[in-house]
């Protein structure tokens, strides 16, 4: 890289983040983990020895890293780490299957894989065909008495050996391009092959700008993570807490009274997760008879959540933030801002205008529901089209697809697949994929309405709605619903509730009662359910 700087331009990079903090709060507590504590001030030195131990293993410029990890200090470093020296960084979600995992490495072509070594069982089934090029670091974690060393037949390097063996420090700085892509992060894959989304310094330099407008994040921050940080790369926040120079608290694996434990000893201020983490917050407090001894702000995402599930959420101590995107547009696109005028409203009306998807944030700005003909649809509330997007937060492209990107993009604007309406105020509220949406008779039937109406319900814990074959109708929809703990339900009991909320066309013909299928962030594995309905019938089943 030349060594002339051209003086108003500097490449848009979250990696700068990280120095800024380090040079001004050297000693502030950047990472909570466990008894451990780490200041800025040693956080960047091991992300920038992680980042040489790269270099020295020759990863240069766009190579892929792969971590596959918990949510540890380690994730962390790798999210600065990685992009600091110009290589990809390529998290892996940590409850895929061999392999999947083994598509990913292969697809990314990844260089090295870093990886916890009680995640490491999971290759086991597919080490000897593992790429031959690749290089494995295994991660020890110290918090975790019992973990396992290295269980790999092939040579792994110790993480730790590598952070403490780091020379050819200060590093250079490698970032030549804004534009060069800084993190591969695959989609759930959930109809096929993941895709691997290509986002920029740039784009995750501006997304975290985004955080503090819509989050209220700032220096006594303290953020706990049970959000995964391979899901949207935690939807930027490794780098929106390194802007406000905030706090994090590292959770290794989510359960609901670990989330209490960890807010009143480390004083937790926020947080984020899918529908399923708040809703198995509410369950335990529900059951043990706590609630949150401080307020806390919360971003809920990955799910529309209903309404029923906000008012729960607000009575234990949580005030959510209604989020909405795709890995496609760094997580979030939209955010369900608080109007002042809605806290003169019933905590019900209020629940019901924060379930909405809400308005562009400031980063985004591009947002429109469209029809077949890319024309807006009707601001009524009713109709409905198709949500696109475009701006600084959408993806680069596909990694290695040409032909999925073009499709995404096509018309100038990416095509999210979700349907939604467009309300007067500007809201959008979602409500179906594209996928979901059920055809009955000629009549369209929202799953997610229905859905809404199940969880009111008081014995409901959660639901999902798929439609099911129909000789005269076509299709109608058949709800799969979870009950709370001790509860019996009957099938015409649900079927009673929906009738005398919505009209009868729309209610369940069928109610089969069952945990429900989900992926590692959340969201409901329809086309499972789906896929047992349609065995056999004529009807494409995604």
């Amino acid at each position: 890289m030349s060594s002339e700087r051209i003086p108003y331009l500097d490449p848009l990079t979250p990696i700068r983040f990280l120095d800024h903090s380090a040079s001004v709060y050297p000693e502030k507590t950047v990472v909570i983990y466990g008894d451990r504590k780490f200041s800025y001030r040693e956080f960047k030195d091991r992300s920038d020895r992680l980042a040489s131990s790269l270099l020295a293993m020759g990863v240069g410029y766009g190579d892929r890293v792969a971590v596959l990890c918990w949510n540890t200090p380690q994730a962390l470093e790798a999210h600065f780490g990685i992009p600091r020296i110009g290589a990809i960084l390529v998290p892996i979600n940590t409850r895929l299957g061999a392999e999947e995992i083994l598509y990913i490495l292969e697809h990314s072509g990844a260089k090295i894989l870093i990886v916890d070594t009680d995640l490491a069982r999971i290759l086991a089934p597919i080490e000897d065909r593992l790429p031959s090029h690749l290089s494995i670091v295994a991660l020890r974690d110290p918090e975790l008495r019992d973990a396992p060393d290295s269980p790999f037949k092939k040579e792994a390097l110790d993480y730790e050996t590598l952070i403490a063996q780091a020379s050819n420090l200060p590093l250079e700085d490698r970032i030549e391009d804004e534009n060069q892509t800084l993190s591969i992060n695959y989609t759930s894959g959930t109809t096929g092959r993941p895709k691997g989304v290509m986002v920029t310094h740039r784009g995750a330099c501006l997304n975290a700008f985004g955080i503090p407008i819509y989050f209220g994040i700032d220096k006594s921050t303290v953020f706990l993570w049970t959000l995964p940080m391979f899901h949207c790369n935690g939807w930027y926040f490794p780098y929106g807490i390194a802007l406000v120079s905030g706090t994090h608290v590292c959770l290794r694996k989510f359960t609901p009274a670990s989330v209490f434990n960890l807010v009143d000893k480390e004083e937790v201020t926020h947080f984020c997760g899918a529908p399923t983490v708040h809703l198995g917050l509410v369950q335990y407090a529900e059951e043990s008879g706590r609630t949150f001894s401080r307020p806390l702000r919360a971003n809920i995402a990955g799910a529309p959540p209903s309404p029923t599930l906000i008012e729960a959420c607000e009575k234990i101590g949580v005030r959510l933030t209604h989020l909405y995107g795709l890995t496609e547009t760094y997580g979030p696109h939209t955010y369900c801002a608080l109007e002042p005028e809605w806290l003169e409203k019933p905590k019900e009306e209020q629940a019901v205008l924060l379930a909405r998807q809400g308005v562009p944030t400031t980063n985004a700005l591009y947002l429109r529901v469209v029809d077949d003909h890319m024309r807006d649809v009707p601001r009524d509330g009713e109709t409905m089209g198709e949500v696109v997007m475009r701006g600084n937060n959408v993806m680069k492209g596909y990694y290695d697809d040409p032909e999925a990107t073009e499709t995404a993009f096509r018309g100038g604007w990416f095509h999210s697949g979700d349907l939604a309406v467009w309300h007067i105020d500007g809201y959008i509220e979602i409500r179906d994929r594209g996928k979901d949406i059920i055809i009955s008779g000629g009549e369209n039937i929202s799953s997610i309405e229905l859905e809404k109406t199940i969880v009111k319900h008081p014995g409901v814990l959660e639901a999902a709605v798929i439609a099911i074959p129909h000789d005269k109708w076509g299709e109608v929809p058949k709800a799969f619903v979870c009950p709370k703990p001790n509860t019996q339900l009957t099938e015409t009991e649900i079927i009673d509730f929906c009738r005398e909320r919505l009209a009868h066309f729309k209610c369940p013909k069928a109610v089969e009662f069952c945990e429900l299928p989900k992926t590692s962030t959340g969201k409901v594995q329809k086309y499972v359910l789906r896929e047992k309905e349609w065995a056999g019938k004529a009807k494409r089943v995604n």
